[in-house]
This record gives C-alpha cells, structure tokens and sequence, in this order.
C-alpha cells in the first residue's frame, strides 16, 4: 500500500492518479447518481466529481506545486506552475449513467507522462513520453499497434464544427470506408488506447486543437509514444492549428482515412 506519492517520479504519478479515479468509477457503478447539468444537454454524476477529487489528491500528495486542469473543477493547484496535469475523470459519463461499461479515466502532464484507465477491464495504459505500455495485474505489456481490425472508432457526438465540410457520417456512408473497415462507435477517448494497443485501426473526432484538452491528451500522447501516426482531420499537425482527430496504427491506413476525407478514397 503506497502511503505516500512524493517518492514515486511523473509516470508512476500518472498511474497512480488514474487508478485512484478509476477505483471511484468502479465502486460507484450502477448506484443511483446525482447528476449535475453543465448545459447544451451535457451533464457530469457524483461519480465524475469522486474521480476527480481522487485523481487530484494524488497529485497534490504527489506534486503539491504543480498545476492542474480537471473537467469538472477547473484550473486548481500554483497557478504560475510551469507544469499543469490534465484530468478527465470519467470520459464516457452517458456510457456511465445508462449502464454501459465502456468509459476511460485521463491524466496527462501537460508535454509529458501519461496514463488512461479502463476501470472495468483493470487496465492501465501508459506512456513516460517515449514509450508505451498497458499494465494488467502487475504485469507491463508494449503496446504495438496494427491495423489487423480493420475497425476505425469515430466520435459522432456533438458539436461537430468541421461541418458541413467535414462529418462523420459522410465517412461512414463513404464506399471506400465500407470497402476497407468496420465502424465502431463507443464514445468515449477509451478507444485512443485501443488503436494504441492493436484493438482498433483508427480513431476519428471532429473538433478543435485537442492537443490540450483534458479529454484527449492522454490518449494522444499515448498513442504517438506507441508510433502512432497522429494529424488532425485535415492532415496538419495537432496543435493551437489544429482541426480533430485522425488516429491510425499505421501510415497506410491514414493515408486511407485522409482519401476519404477528402472525398477520394
């Protein structure tokens, strides 16, 4: 039983964060919820704000001086920190509310570590910013992706501001994409660490810059540190320019994706 975090260096912060949070998500399952509404039809439970705290004591306990960004409450922690931790405590709260199994809890340090819990399988995958890994009762695996599946994942949730020239459901109805996958939709940033450890080929989200955002930069930097080839939905870097998602295993089934994009796939 770890008593204190001080002694444990950024990856292992990550880890044990996002195993705190997870414990919560895992043990509040199937309970009655309180839900708290944040507008536009979006809403977090009691068990997104238990995660959170969580998630952030380990952090305080760990790096008192440090920064922090949590979907729920905010910035918090030394405002002036040069070092900010990015925390989605339950990506996936509707899976969550209606029962459904299929959520992720996000720590990232802002440039470095990071980790994404599956609290239902006991998975923790894992970067230290150069290499990747899930760990499973104990045990580290490498995580190697590959696009064997054939199934891409897409995020079809609003908003969708690439609309109308880009949407998800244009690639869907796509021949190209019914010639060469399989969809999946399981709305949740769980799916970035599954194209990370070979469970999908590809990982598809409208949206903004998401290379700082508390619910995807976990994943992205988990799945670059797995080798990854990671643009935004117009193929440009992710960054302050950037434009969504478009996650692949490899090169090859990007530049797929990127055809029928564009319309020529």
């Amino acid at each position: 039983m770890i008593t204190s975090y001080a002694c444990l260096d950024d990856t292992e912060v990550a880890i044990a964060a996002a195993r705190a949070g997870a414990d919560v998500v895992r043990g509040m399952y199937g309970g009655r919820l309180a839900r708290v509404d944040k507008g536009a039809g979006d809403f977090a439970t009691a068990a997104d704000l238990a995660a959170e705290e969580a998630i952030l004591g380990v952090i305080r306990a760990a790096r008192p001086d440090d920064g922090m960004l949590g979907e729920e409450g905010g910035r918090q922690g030394a405002a002036d920190s040069a070092r900010e931790w990015l925390v989605d405590p339950l990506c996936g709260t509707l899976n969550y509310a209606v029962g459904n199994m299929l959520v992720a809890v996000n720590v990232a340090l802002r440039g470095g570590p990071a980790a994404v819990a599956d609290p239902f399988a006991d998975e923790v995958f894992v970067t230290d910013g150069q290499s990747a890994w899930v760990r499973h009762e104990g045990s580290d695996t490498p995580l190697a992706p590959t696009p064997a599946t054939r199934l891409v994942d897409l995020n079809l949730d609003p908003p969708f501001p690439g609309a109308p020239g880009f949407r998800g459901v244009d690639v869907l109805a796509h021949a190209g994409f019914a010639a060469r996958f399989r969809p999946r939709v399981v709305s949740t940033s769980l799916a970035l660490a599954w194209v990370a450890a070979g469970k999908r080929a590809a990982y598809l989200t409208d949206g903004g810059d998401l290379s700082g955002s508390v619910h995807f930069a976990a994943g992205i930097a988990l799945c670059r540190a797995a080798g990854c080839v990671v643009t935004g939905i117009d193929g440009a870097p992710v960054g302050p320019q950037g434009r969504g998602l478009v996650v692949a295993a490899d090169a090859e089934t990007h530049g797929q994706l990127m055809s029928i994009i564009k319309g020529r796939g």
